[in-house]
């Protein structure tokens, strides 16, 4: 088999699809996350701590000189960055918990045994007469 031919094989598994399907979601989902924390959340925080912005927060480590660039930490990028992921990975929290909880009904009701066959009762019965003699 030929590198290609095993590629493409790899490549069409249904995996590989939904992989690629859920990546595709997941970046657009990032940004709709990222959108929230930057325009909607952190301006009422940052109006509640005094008219302060968080991606501006910061500590001079080296001033500006000449044409050289000041050098800082910028820890409010750190601050923001950090809420967007909490915020994400809750609300991926909550959607495989409402998936395990679909998935713990279906299995429920593909959990009831089949009702024994005709043949299964026979053999039963005559297992069971011959167990009391």
């Amino acid at each position: 088999m030929s590198i290609m031919q095993e590629f493409k094989k790899f490549a069409m598994r249904g995996n590989v699809v939904d992989m690629a399907v859920g990546i595709i979601i997941g970046g657009a989902f990032g940004k709709i996350v990222s959108s929230f924390v930057a325009d909607v959340l952190m301006p009422p925080i940052g109006l509640l701590l005094g008219n302060v912005s968080f991606s501006q927060l910061s500590v001079t480590l080296k001033e500006a000189v000449g044409e050289q660039a000041a050098v800082t930490l910028n820890y409010g990028m750190f601050i923001q960055a950090v809420l967007d992921f909490v915020i994400m990975a809750f609300a991926v929290f909550m959607l495989v918990k409402a998936m395990n909880s679909m998935k713990k009904k279906e299995e429920e009701v593909a959990a009831a045994p089949p009702a024994p066959s005709r043949e299964e009762e026979i053999l039963t019965e005559i297992r069971d007469i011959l167990k009391n003699r």
